[in-house]
């Protein structure tokens, strides 16, 4: 058994569908900048003044995995702001009996880290609602901005070429 955070939902729809919706991560956490659908993309996910986080694509098996590498991180709510650099985040997609399973798994988050109860209320939330729903009906409910949070295009460009100088130098 591991202490990494896990969540599993059973969703009605092929697992290839399963694997193009989570793929399409606006659609169910929220606004990125960059692209997630080949190995090598990098994007950065935004909450404006609490959190961002830079990602890469290391895995993509169509149907059957998608794996991002945290590659920057900041959390405004903890001591270690960077507590997700280097963390993984996972999606395992089976078909069962009972539909196509997708197994998320962010490794790194665990009961010992701060953010853990803050991070994994949050990650259910989005992986049992919003990304569920998002598979089964094609309507997510992702994070949107509102007034003095949204950024502006150059803003969240800003923060993508940030978050991959940062992994230049690594």
């Amino acid at each position: 058994m591991t202490a990494d955070f896990t969540r599993t939902i059973t969703v009605d729809a092929t697992p290839q569908a399963a694997y193009e919706a989570i793929n399409d991560v606006a659609g169910w956490w929220g606004r990125v900048t960059g692209t997630t659908t080949a190995v090598g993309d990098e994007w950065v996910y935004v909450v404006p003044g609490l959190h961002y986080s830079g990602m890469r694509v290391t895995e993509l098996e169509p149907a059957r995995r998608v794996a991002w590498l945290v590659t920057g991180s900041y959390l405004s709510f903890v001591d270690d702001h960077q507590e997700w650099n280097d963390t993984v985040v996972t999606f395992d997609i089976e078909q069962t009996d009972a539909g196509t399973q997708v197994t998320f798994t962010h490794t790194g988050l665990e009961p010992a880290v701060e953010c853990f109860e803050i991070c994994s209320n949050a990650w259910s939330m989005f992986i049992t609602g919003s990304l569920k729903d998002f598979i089964n009906t094609g309507v997510g409910q992702p994070y949107t901005f509102e007034a003095a949070e949204v950024l502006s295009t150059d803003d969240h460009d800003e923060l993508h070429k940030e978050v991959a100088d940062s992994v230049k130098v690594r």
